[in-house]
């Protein structure tokens, strides 16, 4: 172990990984500290096991949690186009799909987890675990961090721990609770994000496991305005939504339920068309059946779910439906109340909502504005992303500000 390095970096997943890059490439003596067994468990698991390295679009848009200004201005030091330049001088060539997602050619997130540890080694950093940190303590010198492993070290530190999600990769939440300890403050909530939500027992959607299909999925406040929606892939499960628009939503949908608790998530599986429009379709077809509109576009057995939950026989004639009963059915097609009892937590979400306010960092090397000698990065910030690549290009992102920050001061 490195006896007196400059820098010791608490967490070696993405961020931890890159900011050990970037500091040794400096000239910085870079020690990491990781409690888990095996490292880069989240870069693993990401993508399918393929990891979605980033994404051909990022933007602020694409974040929640802190001033969209200031995480614009973090992605702006280190974006896309900077991670496929600094894959490719690895021999990690990326490949975009058609959703825009970029994954490594081999299809395989090992690729990129050995191509990181190894740059990071050639930078000079030593990487050692499991070590986990249980202590940080400022010391005339700096930073004194222990754990039952012993003490180490450092005029400086940064902390890329992570939030709570997936805590079997190390993310337990260790983190935050040592930054609240040294001044920090965290957001009032700290909830999963990106993460599956759970539909009543009983609803009919949950024995319909196994169906994919497009939707857009919208959290609509009890007066019915639309305050978020994303269109996407819907995966019905046994025990209620999940795949990219409900992970996507999932955070939205809790924070609008904790701001108002009358806000509620509903779903539009004809997402080419609304409420009006899909009615208007059923009397211009009134000698079809709502079953034989429905199956154009959705599985059969999805199409009679959708119309026993309208309360039709799905097949009798559009044109002998009451009006009622044909608004009903457009209605339950393309906007539909889910009653969603939660979440699946931090087990199965893949990022954490909350965290230290970005507004307590400094901007241009990652620096607390608390704890002078101390960086934050990562899934630790108040800034969590869509699903598609985007929450690594903020891992990379920061990284890169934090250990670059070393070419400034020494």
């Amino acid at each position: 172990m490195i006896l007196e390095p400059d820098v010791i970096i608490i967490g070696a997943g993405a961020a931890g990984l890159f900011a050990a890059i970037h500091a040794g490439r400096s000239g910085a003596k870079v020690l990491v500290l990781d409690g888990a067994r095996s490292i880069g468990v989240k870069i693993l698991v990401a993508g399918g096991g393929r990891c979605n390295v980033t994404h051909h679009h990022v933007d602020e848009k694409a974040f929640a949690g802190s001033s969209r200004n200031a995480i614009r201005k973090i992605l702006r030091r280190f974006d896309a186009d900077d991670t496929v330049e600094f894959f490719k001088e690895l021999d990690v060539e990326l490949k975009q799909e058609d959703t825009g997602k970029l994954f490594p050619v081999t299809d395989d997130a090992r690729t990129i987890l050995n191509a990181l540890i190894k740059a990071a080694e050639e930078a000079g950093a030593q990487i050692k675990f499991p070590r986990r940190v249980d202590t940080i303590e400022p010391s005339e010198n700096g930073f004194i961090v222990g754990g039952d492993w012993g003490q180490a070290q450092a005029p400086r530190l940064i902390i890329a721990t992570g939030g709570k999600a997936l805590p079997k990769s190390g993310s337990d939440g260790g983190g935050l609770d040592m930054m609240h300890s040294l001044g920090h403050s965290l957001t009032d909530d700290i909830l999963p994000a990106l993460v599956p939500l759970i539909l009543p027992g009983e609803h009919p959607l949950r024995e319909l496991s196994g169906i994919t299909l497009p939707a857009t999925l919208s959290v609509q406040s009890p007066t019915g305005k639309i305050l978020h929606s994303f269109t996407n892939s819907l995966l019905l499960t046994h025990f209620g939504l999940s795949g990219p628009a409900a992970l996507d939503i999932s955070r939205y949908w809790r924070a609008a339920l904790l701001a108002d608790p009358g806000t509620r998530l509903h779903a539009n599986f004809l997402p080419s068309m609304n409420e009006s429009e899909l009615d208007s379709l059923c009397q211009a077809q009134q000698s079809t059946t709502p079953l034989s509109l429905l199956k154009q576009h959705l599985a059969e057995r999805f199409a009679k779910c959708l119309c026993g939950l309208a309360g039709i026989d799905p097949n009798e004639r559009l044109g002998q439906l009451s009006r009622d009963q044909r608004r009903a059915f457009a209605r339950t097609c393309t906007n539909l109340t889910l009653p969603i009892e939660g979440d699946r937590g931090f087990t199965h979400a893949e990022v954490t909502m909350g965290g230290v306010p970005l507004s307590e960092v400094r901007l241009d090397n990652m620096e607390s504005r608390i704890v002078p000698g101390l960086h934050l990065i990562g899934e630790i910030l108040d800034v969590d992303g869509r699903i598609g690549g985007f929450n690594f290009q903020w891992a990379w992102a920061t990284g890169y500000i934090a250990g670059t920050s070393f070419l400034k001061k020494d």
